[in-house]
């Protein structure tokens, strides 16, 4: 029971650090290509949310098997575990996105 937590913990804080890290990065380029870097740290970070999700939970098609599992053969554990490892993602990303918008002084 203690690995799910930890994985949970682990799946949030790597879709929060590609997001962040992805944003701030990208908006380098924007400031060597003499484009508004705020708007281009705001534009990637709305753009990136689902690559941080997906980079995450550690790709799609292992999660779609699970899904699958749980939803046509009842293994309803494995089901229930994958959704709250997509939803700890989705938290990650959007508390990234959060901090992002919150850094730039900018409401949703």
């Amino acid at each position: 029971m203690n690995l799910f937590y930890q994985k949970l913990l682990l799946i949030y804080f790597t879709a929060l650090g590609v997001l962040v890290g992805a944003s701030l990065i990208g908006s380098i380029a924007a400031v060597i290509t003499r484009y508004p870097p705020i708007e281009i740290l705001l534009r990637i970070s709305r753009e990136i949310k689902i690559w941080a999700i997906v980079a995450a939970i550690g790709g799609t098609f292992s999660t779609i098997e699970i899904l699958q599992l749980g939803i046509l053969e009842g293994e309803i554990r494995a089901l229930i575990k994958q959704l709250f490892y997509i939803i700890s993602a989705f938290a990650g990303a959007h508390t990234g996105y959060l901090i992002i918008t919150h850094l730039v002084g900018r409401s949703l």
